[in-house]
């Protein structure tokens, strides 16, 4: 293949480096026109038959109404009903009476907190919720969205009840199981060190860390043990949401047990009544459904999976040479569960149907651009993948890089993330090229492509941490509370302060104090990649023997 084929397939990638990046195109407009330019490509130069390329955007356009962009929409709906109901500010004050010591607090809102809306959610519910709560309770807005940021990267391959993990999954045919139980190998080191990064970045250096590094050390463990543990038992969809609630249960435990005794970190108290254990059974009610509803349906339990997992049709829609069925599993997939937890959670919490339907509509309009990114972005990787286009591009890599590809791997799962802001879109775009470059690079290496698939998942979060749109949504977030945080405190912020706090939180300020926190990721991820790697073909060489 010549170096201009290479370049037609690389047209789509760096069309969405452009657009997004350089041009600032709204993501649905530059994700549509590479759906776009990704089939006329194919049809063209690669010479592919146009009715076949369009069977395969159509089967993009499946997979991606369901089940991805059915959990999106309940995850989101959950979290607004949970608002809507003002069980949220129940969960919040909960929360914030922990503890005095802003490290510990930090710790429990942007690390524990925040990998249990990531693990719920997703989708930038997990930066923007934590984050706006501290500046509700007096941290400094820059640091709460930096500390947010940096916290969010571990956890975003298995956000939204593993989302971007099972996507890759269904999309390159890897076992969900295998795939969560690599990645979670793979940032075993990460996760214990990021929430040591969360105390540097609130207490002003690591100098912060002294009489808390316990705390931290036990909350970084708190999410690497049972995350591993969870994916290799289960798979991956409750693994963040799992290790969360340990994370908070181990963060409240130290603050009880050793309270830091440190006057340079306290933060006023806050006022609001406290909350009684029913207040807050109620207000998590969702979130507890949620995690039942999961439990029960999965493969743990196969008396209740095996009848609702039956429930489903398969539909021949792409065309093309090795085609298979695409399956619709209509009632045992996440999105269905979320949905009933919210509606039962939603009662609970005293909300009418028609309440209910109401904040529904509003959560549909309101990504009604999302579905269209998402949608668009599954469509050019399947055209991609099927038109060949993907392969090509792999090929040229693994012929660059040679054996040194997997230190590499990472940047390209974070160049994903940092164009789409998703994890899940990041796998979508080059999952199947990591498949195709481990192909190229060892064809009889059986484990390489599970390997590379989950560190460009894993990656992803690191990607997301320096995304313009995860950028975006934190500002979103913590703007207007930081305006009230400043209405509230007239007395003693004026007009200066509050210009200087309102200035802190540019798009670009955010984007160059997090820069530094993005190398120290990526440069880690390649480390583990590449000598991962050798460490597990080592062990493949010596079962082969």
């Amino acid at each position: 293949m010549s170096h201009m084929t290479t370049l037609l397939a690389l047209l789509p990638i760096l069309w969405l480096i452009v657009a997004l990046a350089i041009l600032k195109v709204p993501a649905w407009k530059a994700c549509g026109i590479a759906a776009i330019g990704s089939f006329i490509i194919a049809v063209f130069p690669f010479a592919k038959a146009p009715s076949i390329m369009f069977s395969g955007a159509l089967e993009g356009a499946a997979l991606a109404i369901w089940p991805i962009l059915l959990v999106i929409t309940a995850a989101i709906f959950t979290y607004n009903l949970v608002v809507h109901t003002k069980a949220m500010e129940t969960i919040k004050t909960m929360l914030s009476s922990v503890t005095s010591d802003m490290r510990v607090l930090a710790l429990l809102l942007a690390w524990g907190f925040g990998a249990f809306m990531e693990g719920m959610a997703g989708f930038g519910t997990a930066v923007a919720i934590p984050a706006a709560m501290m500046v509700a309770v007096g941290f400094n807005p820059l640091k709460s969205i930096i500390a947010c940021l940096v916290a969010n990267s571990v956890p975003t391959t298995f956000g939204s009840i593993a989302i971007p993990t099972t996507t890759l999954a269904s999309l390159t045919g890897l076992n969900p199981v295998h795939l969560g139980t690599y990645i979670s190998v793979q940032l075993f080191i990460l996760n214990i060190i990021a929430p040591f990064f969360v105390v540097a970045i609130i207490g002003g250096g690591f100098k912060a860390l002294k009489g808390v590094f316990l705390t931290t050390l036990l909350a970084g463990l708190a999410l690497a043990v049972p995350e591993l543990v969870i994916n290799a038992a289960v798979g991956p969809e409750l693994s963040v949401m799992g290790s969360s609630l340990i994370i908070m249960g181990v963060i409240i435990a130290c603050a009880k047990a050793m309270p830091p005794k440190d006057p340079e970190y306290q933060v006023e108290a806050t006022s609001a009544p406290a909350v009684s254990s029913n207040e807050g059974l109620v207000a998590a009610m969702p979130f507890i459904l949620i995690v039942i509803l999961l439990l029960a349906t999965s493969k743990l339990v196969p008396a209740i999976n095996g009848p609702l997992a039956a429930i489903k049709t398969a539909v021949p829609i792409y065309q093309g040479a090795g085609a298979k069925p695409y399956t619709f599993v209509w009632i045992a997939t996440p999105g269905i569960m979320i949905f009933i937890a919210a509606f039962i959670g939603g009662f609970i919490q005293k909300a009418g149907f028609g309440e209910m339907l109401k904040v529904l509509t509003t959560t549909v309009k309101n990504l009604k651009f999302t579905y269209v990114t998402i949608i668009s972005v599954v469509m050019t990787a399947k055209l991609m993948t099927y038109s060949g286009m993907t392969n090509e591009i792999a090929t040229t890599l693994v012929s660059a890089t040679g054996n040194m590809y997997p230190a590499f791997a990472p940047l390209i799962g974070a160049l994903g993330a940092f164009l789409t802001g998703s994890g899940t879109n990041a796998n979508v775009l080059f999952g199947p090229l990591q498949i195709d470059a481990a192909k190229a690079m060892a064809p009889d290496y059986a484990a390489l492509p599970l390997w590379l698939a989950a560190m460009n998942s894993g990656s992803a979060g690191t990607g997301k941490m320096f995304s313009p749109q995860s950028i975006a949504i934190a500002i979103g977030a913590v703007a207007p509370a930081l305006e009230a945080y400043i209405e509230a405190n007239k007395s003693k912020i004026d007009d200066s302060k509050a210009k200087e706090l309102r200035d802190s939180i540019a798009a670009n300020v955010i984007m160059t104090t997090v820069l530094k926190y993005f190398i120290i990721f990526i440069v880690a991820n390649g480390i583990i990649s590449y000598f991962g790697h050798n460490f597990i073909s080592a062990i493949e060489q010596i079962l082969l023997k």
